[in-house]
């Protein structure tokens, strides 16, 4: 847990994605969050974490669904979201 703190903090904003590769949600959503991180480089780190390598983690945060968008500010958790998401949405939630 002390490493997603670490990693929570690496940049004044962070987002974080937890999906699966069996998840075709999560299929979709890669693309997308390809194109939002290369958007946003100098404003925010994106950092996406696999629950099958990540369980543990996952059930920590308290994870239930996948795709799940955990976006943080200054270390502090500030929006969370399960599921597909526009990519102008997603895009502005971490510009604000």
């Amino acid at each position: 847990m002390n490493e997603y703190q670490t990693l929570t903090e690496s940049a004044p904003v962070v987002l974080v994605e937890f999906f699966a590769t069996w998840c075709p949600h999560c299929r979709h959503m890669m693309p997308i969050v390809a194109d939002v991180k290369e958007r946003v480089v100098g404003i925010a780190e994106i950092y996406q974490l696999d629950i099958d390598k990540n369980s543990e983690l996952a059930d920590a945060v308290g994870v239930s669904g996948v795709p799940t968008f955990i976006l943080y500010k200054g270390g502090r958790e500030v929006w969370r979201q399960s599921g597909e998401i526009a990519e102008d949405e997603l895009l502005s939630r971490i510009e604000r």
